[in-house]
C-alpha cells in the first residue's frame, strides 16, 4: 500500500504534472548492450538482406548522437570510394537508417507479404548528410493477442525475420511473451501444485494469449511440457536478438489471475471467481482472482518477477492486464488502486527500476465500468511515471483525449487496426496520418512513443508501412505523394496504372473515417443468415476500378511477386463485394419466393465463385490454408502433439471455442478453407432455402445453425491434408474472375 499511497499523493501534491518531469522516469529504459555489440547486430542483419553488397556500407552505432534527449537518431552520408556511411545512436536507429537509404536512394521494398531488393550499382550518393531524429522515446510493437493469432507456430527462421524486419522499421520497444509458461509451471510447482491442476490452467497454444490474461483456461489444452520446453529456448533467441539490435524488450508480469489449484494449497487465501468471458461457461472461464491484500498475491508475483529475471534478464519494463474484458467485481476507487498497486508492487519488489506497461483496451472494451473516477483509481495504483499506457486504438478511440493524458501517466499512441488477423483491406490513413501529433500537442501531454498493436499481422502491409514511417516524421506525410512512391517502391518500376489504383486504395478502402467494427466480417465469413449486414465504408464502383488498372499494370508487373500478392489481395476484395451482390440476390428471391432465381444466385455463388476464389487464394503462398497447418505440426514431437495442435490450428479461425463461442472471430480467407469450410456453410444454407420454398415452412434460423454447426465441426476434424505449396497461374486465375464477373 505504500507505493499505492506514494503515487496518489504524488499526482495531488504536483496537481498537473509536468511531462518533462514524468518522462524523467522512464530514461533507464534505453538499448542494455554496448556500441559494439549493437553495431555488429546491425552489419549481420543487412548481410541477411542483400547479402555481399553490404560491404558496401559502413554502419556504426554510436550512442552519443542521440544526445541530451536520448532520442534515437541516424546519419546518412557518403565515403570516398562509393561506400553510404549510416550511423545510428542504437542498433535499431542504424537499421532504419540502412533501410531508409535503401527505400529512398534504392527504390527497395521490404514487407511481410514480400520483398522487392534491386540495389543499383554503384549506390546512388547521398550528396549532403541527412539526419534524421525521432520525436518520442519509443516505438512498440504487438498486442498480447498477436503472439497467438500470428507467432504461434513460429520457429526461429521465421522469427529472424521478424525482428530484422521490427529493426528495420524503427521498433524499440517489443513484447517479449514467448516461453513464459515454463516459468510460470515452475512457479507454481514450487508452491505444491499438482501437474494435472496446471494442465487444467493452461490453454492450448493457439489459445495462450487469452489464458496469460485470465480470460479462459484449460480449452485446446493440456499444454504439452515438450511446447514448454522448446518455447523457453525460442525466447532465448528471440531476447539475445532484440537486445543485441539495442531493442528494450518488454517482459510478462503477474496480474493477480491464478489456477484453482491454489485453493487446495492455500485454503484460506482471498479470491474473487469472475464471470464467464465472451461466451464460455465456467468450464472454460471464470477466473479466480487474487484479492490484492492477501499476501500469497506478492508471494506469487513475486516469484515469478525472480525466475523470470534469473532466466531471462530485464530491460526492466513489464506488461500485465488485469480486467482485460473481464469486469471487476467491485468499482470502488479503492479497490481498483488496491488491485493496481498490488500488481505494481509485485514488480518493484523484485526489480526497483520496473516500470508497468498495460493495454488500454479495458476502457475502449467496457466505458460503462470505465468512469473517471475508477479511471483515474486503476492508473495511479502506481507512481505517475511507472506505467505506460498504451493507447491501444488510438487511430479509433482515442483514451488520451478523455482522461487528460490518462491522468498523468505516460502513454503510447498505437494503432490497432488489425482484429483476429483477418483478411480484409482496410484502414484509417487520414485518422493514422494526424493522430500522432494531435496527441503529441495536446495540452500537457504525456506522449512518449507510438505504436502498432494489431491482433494479427501479415495482411495491409501498406498501413503498417505509413505507421513505421510516421514514427520518425515530425509532421503528417503528404500522402498523395507518398503512396505513388510506395508503388514504386513495392514492385521495383514506376507504373501509371499501379500508382492511379494505389490512389483510389488509398482514399477509399483505406480511408474509411469512421470506426467501422465490422470491417473484418464480410458476408463470405459470417454464418449465414437472411439477415446479415452488407454496408461498407468505400464507394464500390472506385474500388472496381482499381480492381482494374491493376489487372491493366499486370502487362509489365506480373514477375513481380509482391504485385501478384496485391493482385491476389483486390481481387479477393472485390469478389467478396460481389459476394454480397450474389447473398442479396438470394435473399430477395426467398423473400419474393422465386426458386428459380433463387437456384440461379445460389447455385452461382456455391458452384461458381466460391472456387474460382480458392483457386485465386490457392495460387499464392501467403493465402494457404496448408501452410497454417503445417506449420502447426512441424511444432509437435509425437503423433498425440500432431492432433492437438491441428485442432488448434483450425478451430481458432473457425469455431473459436467448443461451441462457437466466438464463431469467425479469427477468419481467414484461405485456399482451402473456402473450399471446405466456407463453401459448405453457403451450399448448406441455399438447400435450407430451397427446402423451405418447396415446403412451404419457413426457414428457421435456430435449426440451420444446429445443422450447420456440424459442417463447422466437422472441418475441424476431417483429417484432411492440405498443401503448403501454391498452385495455378495467379494472373490467369485473376484475368478469369474478372472477365467472368466485372460488373
Amino acid at each position: 500500500m505504500k507505493v499505492l499511497l506514494y503515487g496518489l499523493m504524488l499526482f495531488a501534491s504536483c496537481g498537473v504534472v509536468s511531462p518533462a518531469r514524468v518522462f524523467k522516469t522512464l530514461s533507464h529504459l534505453k538499448a542494455q548492450m554496448n556500441d559494439d555489440v549493437q553495431t555488429a547486430a546491425v552489419q549481420d542483419l543487412l548481410r541477411r538482406l542483400i547479402g555481399d553488397r553490404a560491404d558496401e556500407f559502413s554502419v556504426t552505432v554510436d550512442s552519443t548522437l542521440a544526445g541530451k534527449e536520448g532520442l534515437d537518431t541516424y546519419r546518412l552520408s557518403s565515403l570516398q570510394g562509393g561506400r553510404v556511411e549510416v550511423v545510428g545512436s542504437t542498433g535499431v536507429a542504424a537499421a532504419t537508417g540502412c533501410y531508409s537509404y535503401l527505400k529512398y536512394y534504392c527504390g527497395c521494398h521490404i514487407s511481410w507479404s514480400g520483398v522487392q531488393l534491386q540495389v543499383p550499382s554503384p549506390l546512388p550518393p547521398v550528396k549532403n548528410p541527412v539526419i534524421v531524429k525521432t520525436s518520442n522515446r519509443f516505438r512498440y510493437y504487438q498486442n498480447v493477442c498477436t503472439s497467438s493469432y500470428s507467432f504461434v507456430w513460429w520457429n526461429w527462421d521465421r522469427w529472424e525475420k521478424e525482428i530484422d524486419w521490427m529493426a528495420l522499421n524503427g521498433i524499440n520497444m517489443p513484447l517479449a511473451f514467448t516461453g513464459q509458461e515454463a516459468i510460470w509451471q515452475r512457479v507454481y510447482l514450487s508452491l505444491g501444485l499438482k501437474q494435472s491442476e496446471l494442465d487444467e490452467f493452461f490453454t492450448g497454444p493457439a489459445f495462450l494469449a487469452w489464458g496469460r490474461m485470465g480470460n479462459i483456461h484449460t480449452w485446446g489444452g493440456p499444454l504439452p511440457s515438450s511446447w514448454m520446453e522448446r518455447q523457453l529456448y525460442l525466447q532465448y533467441k528471440i531476447l539475445n536478438r532484440m537486445r543485441s539490435l539495442g531493442m528494450i524488450t518488454v517482459l510478462p508480469a503477474f496480474a493477480g489471475h491464478i489456477p484453482q489449484g491454489i485453493l487446495r494449497v492455500y485454503p484460506k487465501v482471498n479470491v474473487t471467481k469472475l464471470g464467464g468471458w465472451a461466451g464460455f461457461n465456467c468450464t472454460y472461464s471464470c477466473s479466480y482472482v487474487l484479492d490484492p491484500e492477501d499476501p500469497i498475491f506478492q508471494k506469487i508475483g513475486g516469484l515469478f518477477m525472480r525466475e523470470m529475471i534469473k532466466e531471462f534478464g530485464t530491460d526492466h519494463i513489464y506488461n500485465a492486464d488485469t480486467f482485460n474484458e473481464m469486469t471487476p467485481t467491485s468499482s470502488d476507487p479503492d479497490y481498483l488502486s488496491a488491485f493496481s498497486g498490488a500488481i505494481f508492487n509485485s514488480m518493484v519488489k523484485v526489480d526497483p527500476g520496473a516500470i508497468w506497461l498495460m493495454q488500454g483496451w479495458l476502457f475502449v472494451n467496457c466505458p460503462t465500468f470505465w468512469k473517471p473516477a475508477q479511471i483515474k483509481a486503476l492508473l495511479h495504483g502506481a507512481p505517475i511515471g511507472r506505467m505506460i499506457v498504451l493507447d491501444l486504438s488510438a487511430e479509433t478511440v482515442p483514451v488520451y483525449t478523455m482522461t487528460e493524458s490518462f491522468y498523468g501517466q505516460p502513454f503510447i499512441w498505437c494503432m490497432l487496426h488489425n482484429f483476429g488477423g483477418n483478411h480484409g483491406l482496410f484502414g484509417q490513413v487520414d485518422c493514422v496520418n494526424k493522430g500522432p501529433f494531435e496527441a503529441l500537442s495536446f495540452p500537457n501531454s504525456t506522449m512518449v512513443g507510438t505504436g502498432i498493436t494489431p491482433e494479427g499481422i501479415e495482411q495491409n502491409d501498406v498501413v503498417y508501412e505509413l505507421m513505421n514511417e510516421l514514427s520518425w516524421s515530425s509532421r503528417p506525410l503528404n500522402l498523395t505523394q507518398w503512396i505513388t512512391g510506395y508503388s514504386d517502391r513495392r514492385y521495383g518500376e514506376s507504373n501509371p496504372k499501379a500508382q492511379a489504383a494505389w490512389q483510389i486504395l488509398l482514399w477509399s478502402v483505406y480511408n474509411c473515417s469512421q470506426i467501422w467494427k465490422d470491417h473484418n466480417h464480410n458476408t463470405l465469413v459470417r454464418r449465414p443468415s437472411l439477415r446479415m449486414r452488407t454496408d461498407i465504408c468505400f464507394n464500390k464502383t472506385e474500388f472496381f476500378e482499381a480492381w482494374k488498372l491493376m489487372l491493366d499494370a499486370s502487362s509489365t508487373l506480373a514477375k513481380s511477386r509482391t504485385f501478384l500478392y496485391d493482385l491476389v489481395d483486390v481481387t479477393r476484395e472485390a469478389v467478396m463485394l460481389l459476394m454480397t451482390k450474389y447473398y442479396l440476390n438470394i435473399v430477395i428471391a426467398y423473400e419474393t419466393q422465386s426458386l428459380e432465381n433463387l437456384m440461379i444466385a445460389g447455385g452461382t455463388l456455391v458452384y461458381e465463385l466460391l472456387p474460382d476464389l480458392d483457386a485465386l487464394l490457392s495460387s499464392q503462398p501467403q493465402f494457404l490454408l496448408g501452410r497454417w497447418l503445417e506449420a502447426a505440426s512441424l511444432m509437435a514431437t509425437t503423433e498425440e502433439e500432431v492432433a492437438l495442435y491441428d485442432m488448434n490450428a483450425r478451430n481458432q479461425i473457425t469455431l473459436w471455442g467448443p461451441t462457437g463461442n466466438i464463431l469467425d472471430y479469427a477468419n481467414k480467407q484461405m485456399g482451402g478453407l473456402v473450399r471446405d469450410y466456407y463453401r459448405k456453410r453457403w451450399s448448406l444454407f441455399v438447400q435450407y432455402l430451397v427446402e423451405s420454398l418447396n415446403t412451404e415452412v419457413p426457414f428457421h434460423q435456430e435449426k440451420f445453425n444446429l445443422a450447420v454447426f456440424q459442417v463447422e465441426k466437422g472441418f475441424i476434424f476431417n483429417g484432411k491434408t492440405y498443401s503448403p505449396h501454391p498452385s495455378g497461374n495467379t494472373l490467369e486465375i485473376a484475368k478469369k474472375i474478372f472477365l467472368k464477373y466485372y460488373p
